[in-house]
């Protein structure tokens, strides 16, 4: 299996470090957010990594190939004439993709869920594509029937709401940044451009099975914003 790591963002939230730095290479407790990942993709068996660049593309460039990419075989995804977003980062990267079921995480998310677990729980779903989400506070959050078939989308900060299969009730639950894709999906997106991943799930879901997978009480933070990395120091050592 092969995974992609969305890494092209340009972390505004993560300043004064993105002045000079992609997020990427922030470090927690003595490793980069992308070796992290890295290796924690190898954990499970998968070593074979698309990563996509844009902002301080080289610095990530040059890391990957100083470490040799830390073990596991990296492809890098160039960005660098326009960032791309998740969605627009994974029409761009699909070629490289391959033609089996694939994994995408983002780069500034840590996590421990057991990825063998979400991908036999895709499969035995015949889903097109499954999203790691859990029960925790946040704005923005999917809206799930009770057969976890997502069913939309909505921003509570803004109070934008979107419905892609009208039926009740719906259940919010926030995404992990983690997602278990089949290929099959890659030439159904029909955005272009720069794009969120959201919008294509939102528009793919009304007639195609996607599903959220609940790992609420595994180990999960969002190295968003400088003031989490001292969380996540504490949460991965």
């Amino acid at each position: 299996m092969k995974a992609i790591i969305f890494s092209a963002g340009l972390g505004t939230r993560f300043k004064p470090w993105t002045d000079k730095h992609p997020k990427a290479l922030a470090e927690i407790n003595g490793k980069s957010l992308l070796q992290r990942n890295v290796e924690y993709l190898q954990k499970w068996g998968i070593s074979d990594v698309v990563v996509n660049v844009h902002h301080f593309a080289d610095q990530i460039e040059n890391a990957i190939a100083a470490s040799k990419g830390w073990g596991s075989k990296i492809t890098v995804s160039d960005e660098r004439d326009e960032v791309l977003e998740t969605g627009g980062g994974l029409k761009k990267a699909a070629h490289l993709l391959g033609n089996e079921t694939f994994l995408a995480i983002n780069v500034d998310i840590l996590i421990d869920v057991n990825i063998k677990e979400m991908i036999t729980f895709h499969r035995s779903n015949n889903a097109l594509a499954t999203l790691g989400v859990s029960q925790r506070t946040t704005t923005r959050y999917f809206l799930f029937d009770k057969d976890d078939q997502l069913c939309g989308w909505e921003n509570l900060k803004t109070d934008e709401k979107k419905i892609s299969r009208d039926v009740s009730p719906l259940t919010e639950k926030a995404f992990s940044g983690i997602h278990v894709i089949e290929a099959d999906m890659l030439p159904m997106i029909n955005q272009s451009g720069k794009f969120s991943i959201v919008d294509v799930y939102l528009d793919l879901s009304a007639g195609n099975k996607i599903v959220g997978y609940d790992h609420t009480g595994c180990r999960m933070i969002d190295v968003g914003k400088p003031e989490s990395v001292a969380q996540a120091e504490e949460m991965f050592q």
